[in-house]
């Protein structure tokens, strides 16, 4: 039904008058609440009783019975007075009524869904202490099986160990035994050796035995010895070890060591330097005609009776790559020439102290074509011209080292013709070259851009121009410098920047390098080789820059010999850093006393000390000792140094290989009895210039070390002609004898063995003064320790 709030004014007063809505709702109200039968009957009679009552106070419900009328009261308006627009009557519009529901609703939405939220969260609150109790009660059930178990556990494990510590009582007791047998076995053995031993030094001490005994050794059949039952090839590498005349001996043998003897494996490589005072041209020919197929390397070095022949048979060896004719006196250019033609594979070459000219160096560049290796220092004869063939040749353009060293006429061409031919040069020595300036340097280096290594030992005239260039683009990995008083710390800076790859350096005798020298070295990290001899002004800063610098633990060598400033501080940083470090040379240096000394004793890396000249004492050698490692040791004129230090030392290092004792006024026979029974390993021992030493010291020696190579008495007044005839029967294996100053010792004695050892040198002058003592051993008082001078009486010396 429409509404009437827009009708006519006069209307909508009319109505308002006369309370039509208030009528119509209370009957339509009664009509629809009461329903009755007739309902006009119904209208007229509450109609008649309006008449009668009046309609002003008329209500809504005012005709419904009291029993059908609502409890609740009416909570909005009349819906006649809404639909008839009479607003200022009405109670509650139907928007109020809506907000008013939905109030109503919202409220009691929120009622019930908190009550909701409440059930749920009291719901959620069981279950999770549900849940708690569940966990409790599985933990607690979980820690129940788990301790049973290691009830059980524990039990086992104590069976167990029971058992075990059985067994192994049982187990530690069959090996106590064991190594008890072992022990006793060993110490037997040694008790029954140092019986022998001592036995035999006191029957040498008596003066019951003059000569050794012979080994005597049990018949075996053929091919049965300990030898022949080795691998073939541990039968080759013993073998390879033996000299050419050991080889003719051990064919002799048996069959079965012939055999071995004669096989190519052995002959691929021979060495005629050994026995070349025995040799002669038809030895030689003999050999190299039955080996000519397979020999590769040969040496002929300081072969000085091989002639023609031999040479041209040399030439018959096509598959000959490594030939060494250094100091054969009788080379000549035929004979090179020969060699060339009929041996084109040769790699390696060595014709220094020879007579080779320009015709020699011309068949060489035009004959080898695959020559890697040549060195022609110290020969003479040979002019630029001879390096003009050498680098216009068709060969030799392959060269990678090349020794010109002590060929003091080759000029600034000379150095310019070998740069333009021989430009792949990577390795390089001009050692003993007085000549060479920088000119020579920068004229080869101009071309040759692959120097890896250079030597320039004793090339006095070359200053810092000439190194600056070399370091100029190159990438250095070895240099050696010595004798050059020009040379400063400026050179060795740009060495160390442009050659990050330097591994060894060698820089002795160049009296303007200071610590700037090791702190600009000191950044690189591939040193091995550290050599700084004779630069006195070296200090413990320096060192200290380089042993802790990246290269610190790489060095393998160091020499400090003659650093006058060096101290135990040194010591210390050595003994920290350079845990590689296998030779040490800390000659003359004045500052070292016991106390570095001591800080090297816990070196394991530390194989060759050379302590010559220091300050040094029984206890710091005693101390040094405890690094049985040492194998190579030299003491020379420490005065400090007496028999007791020495044979502590010896009895800790058994294992030593070369000693140097020599100088050391105070060591007598007592001394070498403890080398000789202690360090049976010796192959070099230096006693030269002990004036107590006496003729049964060589006794000892020859009793105890059989595997001695070198030994140097010279000085030694009191020996005789005794001493050479138990060297001979006991060290069968010496090859060099220095007896210098031995007045005692006959030239015929000398004569009877100098045909069984390589060298020889002998002479019978007075000990001179800086020996230390007159000839007679008398101590000289106030005698000053200075270098030996070069001159000798050359009818007294036999070098051979």
């Amino acid at each position: 039904m429409a509404s009437l709030r827009n009708a006519d004014a006069q209307l909508r007063n009319y109505i308002r008058q006369h309370s039509l809505p208030h009528i119509y709702e209370a009957l339509l109200c009664g009509l629809c609440a009461m329903c009755p039968e007739n309902p006009l009957q119904f209208l007229e009679e509450k109609i008649k009783e309006m008449l009668e009552t009046g309609h002003h106070s008329l209500l809504w419900d005012s005709y419904i019975d009291d029993s059908r009328k609502p409890k609740v009261k009416a909570m909005a308006g009349s819906y006649f007075e809404y639909l008839y627009g009479q607003d200022e009557d009405q109670l509650v519009s139907p928007e109020l009524f809506k907000k008013a529901y939905s109030f109503y609703i919202n409220k009691l939405q929120k009622l019930y869904f908190d009550a909701w939220m409440e059930y749920c969260a009291r719901r959620k609150a069981k279950r999770q202490d549900t849940q708690v109790k569940l966990q409790n009660a599985e933990a607690h059930h979980t820690k129940s099986i788990l301790q049973s178990i290691i009830r059980r556990w524990d039990k086992w494990v104590k069976f167990r160990n029971k058992q075990h510590f059985k067994a192994s009582t049982k187990i530690q007791g069959v090996f106590d035994n064991a190594f008890m047998k072992k022990i006793l076995k060993a110490w037997n053995a040694e008790t029954q050796d140092s019986k022998k031993k001592r036995e035999y030094f006191e029957r040498l001490e008596r003066g019951e035995m003059d000569d050794f005994g012979n080994v005597s050794s049990s018949a075996m059949r053929e091919g049965e010895d300990d030898i022949s039952q080795l691998p073939q090839r541990a039968l080759f590498k013993i073998f390879g070890f033996m000299d050419l005349i050991d080889l003719a001996r051990i064919a002799q043998v048996c069959r079965s060591w012939k055999i071995i003897a004669q096989n190519s494996l052995l002959w691929n490589s021979i060495d005629f330097s050994s026995v070349r005072h025995r040799i002669q041209d038809k030895f030689v020919i003999n050999i190299l005609r039955k080996c000519r197929p397979y020999v590769i390397r040969l040496n002929l070095r300081r072969c000085s009776t091989l002639h023609w022949s031999t040479f041209k048979g040399i030439g018959e060896c096509r598959n000959l790559q490594d030939l060494n004719l250094s100091e054969c006196r009788n080379v000549n250019e035929e004979a090179i020439k020969v060699i060339c033609e009929g041996c084109p594979a040769l790699l390696y070459l060595n014709l220094s102290h020879t007579e080779i000219t320009n015709t020699t160096i011309r068949a060489m560049s035009r004959y080898l074509l695959n020559l890697q290796y040549l060195s022609v220092a110290y020969s003479r004869k040979f002019t630029d011209k001879g390096l003009q063939y050498l680098g216009s040749g068709k060969g030799c353009h392959k060269i990678i080292y090349l020794d010109l060293s002590g060929c003091t006429q080759i000029s600034v061409d000379g150095f310019r013709y070998l740069a333009d031919g021989c430009s792949s040069l990577q390795h390089l020595k001009i050692n003993d070259m007085f000549t060479l300036t920088d000119n020579c340097i920068t004229t080869l280096l101009e071309k040759c851009q692959n120097i890896l290594s250079i030597s320039l030992l004793g090339s006095p005239h070359l200053s810092d121009a000439a190194f600056k260039i070399l370091a100029q683009g190159r990438k250095l990995e070895k240099i050696r410098i010595e004798g050059n008083s020009l040379i400063t710390d400026g050179s060795i800076k740009a060495i160390g920047r442009s050659s990050p790859y330097l591994n060894h350096i060698y820089i002795a005798n160049c009296q303007k390098i200071t610590d700037i020298s090791l702190k600009a070295i000191a950044s690189l990290k591939n040193i091995t080789v550290l050599n700084v001899a004779d630069c006195i002004r070296i200090s413990d800063p320096g060192v200290r820059q380089v042993v802790e610098g990246p290269s610190g633990n790489k060095i393998r060598e160091l020499n400090l010999t003659n650093c006058l400033r060096v101290s135990d501080l040194s010591l210390l940083r050595i003994a920290q850093k350079c845990h590689n470090l296998n030779f040490l040379s800390l000659r003359f240096c004045e500052n070292v006393t016991d106390s570095g000394i001591e800080l090297l004793g816990n070196m394991a890396s530390l194989i060759s000390i050379d302590i010559s000249g220091t300050s040094i004492t029984d206890q710091g050698l005693a101390a040094l000792g405890a690094q049985s490692k040492i194998r190579e040791l030299s003491v020379s004129e420490c005065q400090g140094i007496t028999d007791i230090g020495i044979q502590k030392f010896c009895h800790q290092s058994k294992d030593l290989e070369a000693l140097d004792i020599s100088h050391c006024l105070q060591v007598s026979n007592n001394t070498v009895k403890t080398i000789a029974f202690c360090c049976k390993m010796l192959t070099s021992i230096n006693i030269s210039g002990c004036p107590k030493i006496t003729d049964i010291s060589i006794q000892y020696l020859s009793g105890g070390c059989r595997y001695l190579h070198i030994i140097d008495i010279s000085g030694d007044i009191h020996l005789s002609d005794k001493a050479l005839k138990y060297l001979q029967k006991g060290c069968r294996q010496l090859r060099t004898l220095r007896m210098r100053y031995c007045k005692s010792i006959t030239k015929a004695a000398v004569l009877k063995i100098e045909s069984k050892y390589q060298n020889v040198e002998y002479g019978t002058d007075d000990p001179p003064p800086w020996f230390g003592y007159d000839r007679h051993g008398n101590l000289l008082h106030g005698a000053s320790h200075v270098e030996e001078t070069e001159e000798e009486g050359a009818d007294d010396l036999y070098d051979i």
